[in-house]
C-alpha cells in the first residue's frame, strides 16, 4: 500500500506523514510518536483512502477502569464509539473467588472467556436453573431479563461481555443488592417471612463486584429445581468447535444454528496467519462489532460514493463496520491475528467478493472491471473466509 513499515525494529524511529508517492510532509511536533507508530495507516493513509467516514476504532486501554475488591471492568458503548449502535462491550476480570453479583439486564448478554475459569448461574422465567463452569474459549448467553451471576474460580478469569444494544452500560444494571437497598425492610420481611432485623447488614447500594471465597466443586453447589434445568444450555464451547480451515487460517462460526439459545448475537472467531487476510467481503444482515484478542492487523472499510478509510488494530481494540460496507482484515504482524466478529442477529451471514465474481458470467465480470482471464481464471466458487496465496502475501518490512 506504499505505507511506512508496520514493524520498525528501531525504537528511536520517528514515522513521518509522508507517503511513498511524495504526498505529505514532516511533522516536527508536538505529537504522540508512540501513537503514530501504532497507527501507521492513520498517519500515512493508503492512496486509495478517500472521503469522510466516522471513527471505526476504540481501544479498551482508553476507557475508564472500574476497580472493585474482587475484580475490575471497563466498557465501550456509543459514548466511546458513537458509530457502534448495535452492540456494546464490557471487558471484565474477576479475582479467584471474585463475584459479579446476582443481577439482570434489559439486554441479552453474550460472553467469551479469554483466560481462566468461572462459575456461572442463572434461572429462567419458569424456575428452571443453570449452573456451569466455563473456561478459555467458552461462551455463555443469558437472554434479556434473566438473572445470573459470574464467579472467578481458582486462578481467576478475564472475559468479554457483549450486549445487544450499543447504548447499554454495565454500570447501570439491575442488581439484587441495589434492589434490597431500596426496598423498605418491612416489605423485605413480609416478602421472605423473616424478621426485619435479618436485613440489618444488607448493602446500602449496588455491590457490582465483590470478593468472596473460591467456591467448592460444581457438584457441591448443585441446586435441584423442582422444575428441572433450562432446556437450552446457556454455555457453548466455541474453541472446541471444529473450525473451517483454509491456507490462511481458520474460522469458527457460532449462532442460533449451533448455540440455540443465542437468539440475538451471532459471531465468528477468526484466526489469520502471518501473510494472510480475512478476504474482501461484507455482511448483508447487520453491522459488525469486532474485538481483537491477539496480534495486529489493519482494515480498510469501503462505504461507497468514493469513500474508504483504513484503521490499524491490535489486541484489546474494538473495531466496527456498518451494515453492508465492504472490508477486509489483513494480518500486519509476525504472529497469528485472532479476533471476534459479532452481529446483532440470530444468524452469521457474509458475502464473498471472490465467490460473487466466480458465480457471475465471466464476460460480464471482465467487461465491468476491464480485467482479463488471468483474474477470472483465478476466481473461486467455494468461499475461503481467510485467504493466503504463495507470492501474493503481505509481510512486515
Amino acid at each position: 500500500m506504499g505505507n511506512q513499515s508496520h514493524n520498525q525494529k528501531n525504537q528511536h524511529y520517528v514515522p513521518q506523514p509522508i507517503r511513498s508517492d511524495g504526498a505529505g510532509g514532516p511533522d516536527y511536533g508536538p505529537r504522540d510518536v508512540m501513537r503514530d507508530i501504532e497507527n501507521p495507516d492513520l498517519l500515512v493513509p493508503p492512496a486509495t483512502d478517500a472521503g469522510l467516514m466516522p471513527n471505526l476504532k476504540m481501544s479498551f486501554s482508553d476507557t475508564h477502569m472500574q476497580l472493585n475488591h474482587g475484580g475490575w471492568s471497563r466498557e465501550i458503548t456509543v459514548r466511546d464509539l458513537p458509530i457502534a449502535t448495535t452492540l456494546a462491550g464490557v471487558n471484565m476480570s474477576l479475582t479467584p473467588g471474585g463475584v459479579r453479583e446476582l443481577h439482570w439486564h434489559q439486554q441479552a448478554e453474550w460472553a467469551y472467556m479469554i483466560w481462566g475459569s468461572a462459575r456461572i448461574t442463572s434461572v429462567d422465567q419458569n424456575g428452571r436453573n443453570f449452573i456451569a463452569d466455563v473456561g478459555p474459549g467458552d461462551l455463555w448467553y443469558f437472554p434479556a431479563g434473566l438473572p445470573h451471576s459470574i464467579q472467578g474460580l481458582e486462578e481467576g478469569c478475564e472475559f468479554l461481555l457483549v450486549f445487544d444494544n450499543g447504548h447499554f452500560s454495565d454500570l447501570n444494571t439491575l442488581s439484587i443488592s441495589d434492589w434490597f437497598a431500596h426496598t423498605p425492610k418491612d416489605v423485605l420481611s413480609a416478602n421472605f417471612g423473616v424478621p426485619e432485623n435479618a436485613f440489618d447488614h444488607i448493602p446500602d447500594k449496588q455491590v457490582y463486584i465483590f470478593q468472596d471465597q473460591v467456591p467448592g466443586s460444581l457438584e457441591s453447589q448443585e441446586v435441584q429445581s423442582p422444575y428441572g434445568n433450562v432446556p437450552l444450555s446457556f454455555k457453548h464451547r466455541l474453541l472446541a468447535q471444529e473450525p473451517i480451515v483454509t491456507p490462511g487460517g481458520s474460522v469458527r462460526i457460532v449462532d442460533s444454528s449451533n448455540f440455540p439459545i443465542s437468539k440475538t448475537i451471532a459471531a465468528a472467531l477468526v484466526e489469520i496467519k502471518p501473510g494472510a487476510m480475512r478476504e474482501l467481503h461484507w455482511h448483508p444482515n447487520q453491522d459488525e462489532w469486532q474485538y481483537y484478542l491477539s496480534g495486529q492487523g489493519r482494515m480498510t472499510v469501503f462505504a461507497g460514493h468514493g469513500t474508504a478509510r483504513t484503521f490499524d488494530y491490535r489486541a484489546g481494540d474494538v473495531g466496527y463496520v456498518p451494515f453492508a460496507f465492504g472490508h477486509y482484515i489483513q494480518n500486519t504482524g509476525t504472529e497469528s491475528l485472532w479476533f471476534l466478529e459479532m452481529f446483532r442477529s440470530d444468524r452469521f451471514e457474509d458475502v464473498s467478493l471472490n465467490q460473487w465474481m466466480a458465480l457471475t458470467p465471466r464476460d460480464l465480470v471482465q467487461d465491468n472491471l476491464r480485467v482479463g482471464p488471468d483474474v477470472t481464471d483465478a476466481l473461486r466458487k467455494e468461499k475461503w473466509p481467510v485467504v493466503k496465496y504463495p507470492g501474493f502475501s503481505y509481510y512486515p518490512r
